[in-house]
């Protein structure tokens, strides 16, 4: 295998795990309500992804970059969205 069909499969996989989170932001979205989502969670996953954007700087591979920055994306709207939607 080439490195350029590495990379594709990479950026296939980083797309999976990325778009994971997008039911969650369309459900807080549409219900306007965040009850049961953990916040804290989804802070430390963004520190996580941080720490991974910085590694794929590093490494200057693509996939683990795109998939990160959006990824990072996604998690900031979960937080806003849990915090300005959280009803008790």
């Amino acid at each position: 295998m080439n490195s350029i069909q590495i990379e594709i499969i990479g950026l296939l996989a980083a797309s999976f795990t990325t778009f994971a989170f997008v039911p969650q932001v369309f459900k807080i979205w549409k219900n306007k309500n965040a009850k049961g989502v953990s916040v804290s969670m989804y802070v430390i996953m963004l520190i996580g992804i941080c720490i991974w954007l910085y590694y794929g700087f590093l490494i200057k591979s693509l996939a683990v970059i795109i998939a990160n920055i959006i990824s990072g994306i996604l998690q900031l709207f979960i937080i806003v969205f849990a915090l300005i939607n959280r009803k008790n």
